[in-house]
């Protein structure tokens, strides 16, 4: 009787572990997300109205920001609310 109860609760922490572990693979995802589009914005902010770095290193690092530039432009094309994308992803309702 008591390896079964060990077992239970062996399987349900191995679930529980695994649920939070999808959690934070899911949210460091969107962080990773977040932080190249802050990236992007720091060295491209002049269309936007941010100060911009020093013009010799933006043009320096923009051979190597082919996929920020085609995520900044899929993202003003949806244009969708990162505050609720958030949410969504935490759970809260």
């Amino acid at each position: 009787m008591s390896f079964s109860v060990f077992s239970f609760f062996r399987r349900f922490l191995s679930r529980f572990h695994a649920s939070h572990r999808e959690d934070a693979v899911a949210l460091t995802i969107v962080e990773a997300q977040e932080l190249e589009n802050i990236f992007a914005l720091l060295l491209l902010g002049s269309f936007v109205g941010l100060p911009s770095p020093p013009t010799f290193l933006a043009v320096e690092l923009l051979p190597f920001m082919e996929r920020e530039l085609k995520i900044l432009n899929r993202r003003a094309e949806d244009a969708g609310d990162m505050l609720a994308e958030m949410c969504g992803t935490i759970g809260i309702d």
